[in-house]
Order: structure tokens, then sequence, then C-alpha cells
């Protein structure tokens, strides 16, 4: 594996790549990584001659500096991982690499209601600050295909919007993988390095709830399935941001069982100041 820290070194070497033919494909993360950001590796090594890694925490998004400054760095064994995994190469910027006129000098995206519902309304400004790193990184390494987490459901969707705002939906494509998850349901997570050994046992909670609200759905009204599952995480003690059910194709919320449409379950709640988000598709 070869480590950049410098985007004109990884440019540079890149473009001899593409000179070859070898097809480059991307997986942007923050670090701290486990078997989740690992499965994107797999998926990309199986479909790309190149595989190109970026660890880069993104301070443009995150709108609690203590969340940021608490963020979870494990940098050597994330290299570790990226090495015994395969990855190609590993892009390590600093801040001053990807912004290079300054992250507070912000550009604002056009992304519609995407923008101001459930990560967006609690989280305000967090996807306009993910899409300048992301525009940023993608003007870097220049991919054929992009891979991604579906457990950031509502951030896949940003990032396919964003793609079309900059017009590279026929130079990149979009590959969203599957959550891995824990063998007690918890999705895999950096931030589950944060919880303590009591929260972790509290934490599957979270995905328990939605289970329950994919076991009742359809027999039960919308209203009375999101109230029973804000419930049922309050009595496991966390503080929930969200519970809700939405088209899967556009996030909107539904207010009943609408045959032939996907239909997701999406919930966002705090174990003791740590933020878990999750979903599932209940149909």
């Amino acid at each position: 594996m070869i480590i950049f820290k410098k985007a004109k070194d990884l440019q540079n070497h890149l473009q001899i790549c593409r000179q070859k033919n070898q097809g480059i494909g991307f997986v942007p993360t923050m670090g701290a990584l486990h078997d989740g950001h690992l499965s994107l590796l797999t998926y990309s090594i199986a479909e790309n001659q190149v595989t190109v890694c970026s660890i880069f925490v993104n301070p443009a998004q995150f709108n609690d500096v203590n969340d940021f400054k608490k963020y979870p760095s494990t940098l050597e064994q994330d290299i570790f991982k990226l090495e015994t995994n395969g990855c190609h190469i590993l892009f390590l910027p600093n801040v001053e690499e990807v912004y290079p006129e300054g992250f507070d000098k912000k550009r604002h995206y056009d992304l519609g209601y995407l923008d101001t519902i459930l990560e967006g309304k609690f989280r305000p400004g967090h996807f306009q600050g993910v899409c300048m790193a992301v525009e940023q990184l993608l003007n870097i390494v220049q991919p054929g295909r992009l891979y991604l987490g579906q457990k950031d459901y509502q951030q896949c969707m940003i990032i396919t919007k964003l793609i079309h705002i900059m017009g590279w939906q026929e130079e990149i494509k979009i590959r969203i993988c599957p959550i891995l998850r824990e063998t007690d349901g918890l999705a895999m997570s950096s931030r589950n390095m944060r919880l303590d050994e009591e929260q972790r046992v509290q934490a599957p909670a979270i995905y328990n709830t939605l289970l329950f609200v994919k076991g009742k759905f359809g027999k039960e009204s919308i209203g009375k399935l999101k109230k029973d599952a804000a419930e049922r995480l309050h009595e496991k003690g966390f503080k929930t941001d969200y519970v809700e059910i939405a088209n899967a194709a556009t996030l909107l919320p539904v207010t009943d069982n609408e045959p032939g449409t996907d239909i997701l379950c999406l919930a966002a709640a705090y174990i003791d100041g740590v933020r878990l988000i999750d979903n599932i598709m209940v149909n």
C-alpha cells in the first residue's frame, strides 16, 4: 500500500493508473475503521484495479465542536487494517490539503428538502459540510466508482445529489453497500468506540426498536408505530432525535402502507451523549 499526504502526488500517481486503463475505486472515510469500512474496501477491490481509501476527519461537517474533538482516532490500527485487507492507496491529507482556501469559506449546495429533514433538521449545516469535503476529495481522486455505506442512508442520497449537481453522474458510479452489524445487531460505527461497557449493552436497543417497527408494520397505524418506537427507546435510556417511517426513494414520511413502495424506518438517538443512527427496510 502506498500512502500519499499531498493531493498533487496522489493525482500524478493516479494519472499513470488511468494511462494503463486501470479502473479506480474510492472509499472515503474519517478513520477509526471497522469491518463496515473494510467491507466497502472489499467491494471496491473486486470491481477495480486500483482502490483508494482516504482518511480525513472533516471539520466542516461537525456542528458540535466537542463532537469533532471527541471523534476517535486510531491511525496506526487503521493503516494496518488497510494494508492487510488489500488496499492499494491511502490518501491521508491534512485540512490545508483538502481546503487550501480554508474550510470556513462556505459554499452553498442546493440540496433541496433533503438538507432540512431528519439528519438535516437535527444537524443543521452538516450536509453542507459533507458536500464540501466530498467535492474536494472527488476532484482530487476522480474515481470511476465511489463506495458508501447504507448506514448513512440520507448521506448516500445527499452525495448522489451532489454528484448530479456537479455533473459527474457519467464519470462516477455510486455503489451503496449493505450495513454490517455486530452479533447483537448494533450497526457498526466508529462512534461505537465511545460507548462504555454499560452503554454498549444498551446500544442494540436502537436496532431492536427498528425490528419492532418492521414486525408491526402494516398491522398498526404509522403514527402509533412511531410513537411506540420512540417510547421504547426512551424506556431503554435513549434521548431520541427522531424515529421516522419514510419512502426509501425520497425519504419523505409516509402516512400508510403504500403497496409497491419500498419503505424505510430510520432512527437517531443519544445514549449518554453518544449519538447513534440506524435504518432498516420495513416492507
